[in-house]
């Protein structure tokens, strides 16, 4: 109960009736009310008894305050200052739970902020202990916490197992297709549908693809999902093939099969770590004739001499040199050795092919 420490009510010196001996009885009655404690929230301070805190052992103040635990420790004033970041209007409301077992959300609270903050108190958040005004708000939130729940079971039940047996086989990802109870899958071996995914699986269940039916619910899949660890998840409705309608002959002898598609919902997941390193292209790289040496670059250029042993001059500002080694850069073939010609001839030549062409 909230409100200030009741001073000691005593009655001395009362006087409320006489022996026969003329005596006078005198009754003293002290109330001793039991421990409280004062919690300091959002710079307000709330008096709470402590028996009603330790009733709820299961909840972090019932905890942090039973007997034999010591998780918080006073300020100078004998004040404890818990629940950081929630607002002293939303403890308020709060510490009803504790009266009364009851949490009525104020018209200032959002549902997601009560929500959060009872997961942090480890207050039970469900019909029995919370009213709310806003019942739309109130539902999602229920309706979250029971999409968690339900998917655990799911991916424990039906989706763990088909992981297991892809990764058996090597594979480092999986496709789950949800199909109905009833749906049949009938593929003629000869001509089978041309399937997007590689690791494309199937789970029957109808009760899992009702539930995947909702996008708030693939929401809290992924997420779950991701909180176990997995990546690159996608969720969603994509079109499965179930049976072969019939084949078309296309010009050239070339048959094309139409099948019949449903929509189903899928999950993809990836257990791989390395696919940064995994997919890579190795690209065969020709001898670079550049000059990648500091020292290299600033030095002379190297003399070249002739039989004699005479230096031969550089070549004259209008002969060009170029390299036919367009093969060579493509597919790995030898490198033409380097040709000098007139600035006038490789224009001739040009023209040349030209005309050729």
């Amino acid at each position: 109960m909230n409100g200030a420490i009741p001073k000691e009510i005593k009655n001395n010196s009362t006087n409320n009736s006489s022996n026969g001996n003329g005596a006078s009885a005198m009754m003293v009655r002290n109330i001793n009310p039991g421990e409280r404690i004062t919690l300091l929230v959002d710079n307000v301070r709330f008096i709470i008894e402590k028996d009603l805190v330790t009733a709820h052992p299961n909840t972090m103040l019932g905890t942090m305050f039973s007997t034999g635990f010591q998780f918080v420790h006073p300020n100078e004033r004998g004040e404890y200052e818990v629940a950081d970041g929630i607002s002293h209007t939303l403890f308020r409301a709060i510490l009803d739970y504790y009266k009364t077992g009851l949490i009525k959300c104020p018209p200032t609270i959002s549902v997601p902020e009560l929500k959060e903050a009872c997961d942090y108190l480890l207050i039970p958040f469900d019909a029995t202990t919370v009213r709310c005004q806003n019942l739309r708000g109130l539902l999602h939130e229920l309706s979250n916490e029971g999409a968690r729940q339900q998917f655990e079971l799911f991916l424990e039940e039906f989706i763990l197992p088909v992981m297991v047996t892809a990764a058996q086989r090597g594979d480092r990802e999986c496709h789950v297709v949800v199909l109905l109870d009833d749906d049949v899958v009938d593929w003629d071996e000869e001509f089978p549908p041309q399937m997007g995914e590689e690791y494309c699986q199937t789970i029957h269940s109808t009760t899992m693809h009702r539930f995947f039916k909702y996008i708030e619910n693939r929401d809290v899949a992924k997420q779950v999902m991701k909180d176990r660890g997995l990546k690159k998840i996608r969720c969603g409705i994509e079109g499965y093939p179930t049976h072969k309608e019939k084949i078309r002959r296309r010009p050239g002898g070339r048959a094309e099969v139409i099948y019949s598609y449903v929509q189903r919902p899928f999950i993809h997941m990836s257990w791989e770590k390395e696919e940064a390193k995994s997919r890579h292209v190795d690209f065969q790289c020709v001898k670079s004739k550049s000059v990648t040496n500091l020292a290299e670059a600033t030095a002379d250029p190297p003399l070249e001499l002739d039989a004699s042993g005479n230096p031969i001059p550089p070549p004259p500002e209008n002969v060009v040199a170029f390299r036919a080694d367009a093969d060579a850069g493509i597919d790995g073939g030898p490198v033409e050795d380097v040709v000098a010609a007139d600035a006038g001839e490789l224009e001739a030549a040009g023209g040349a092919n030209e005309e050729n062409a």
